[in-house]
């Protein structure tokens, strides 16, 4: 019996360190993709505090992508929950400081504390964790 794509991806759930695995390494690589494209392509197209916003979106994005890594590699399902606010932190942070960085448009920064309260959930949400009682029965 043949298994396609997608009862492959039916495999990883989002309580699955694979499947965290996965979503660091791409959004680490789109941090430092964004991070090279905008130091290079926007250097002079940007006003400097539009740079600076960009670059504050790479940061945290990169600094998050850094954390999903550590709680996928850890394999504690007491911290998906941070990875999911802490991903959640960088689509809305992040991308609305490129996406307003980039065009202007204001409404992409009124997201932005949104993605700032995700991201600050995730890190309550790793105090939680590491409170709660290891689950020996869990692998």
């Amino acid at each position: 019996m043949q298994i396609t794509f997608f009862q492959k991806a039916d495999l990883v759930s989002m309580k699955d360190n694979k499947f965290w695995l996965i979503i660091s390494g791409i959004s680490g690589f789109l941090a430092v993709a964004l991070g090279a494209f905008g130091a290079h392509g926007f250097k002079n197209a940007l006003p400097p505090e539009m740079m600076d916003a960009y670059k504050t979106g790479v940061l945290y994005h990169l600094i998050h992508s850094a954390v999903l890594l550590v709680i996928s590699l850890k394999n504690d399902s007491r911290f998906y929950t941070s990875a999911f606010f802490f991903l959640t932190g960088i689509i809305l942070f992040s991308f609305s400081l490129y996406l307003y960085a980039i065009s202007g448009i204001t409404a992409f920064a009124i997201i932005t504390p949104f993605g700032g309260i995700s991201l600050l959930i995730g890190w309550l949400f790793i105090i939680v964790g590491a409170v709660r009682p290891v689950n020996k029965n869990v692998l």
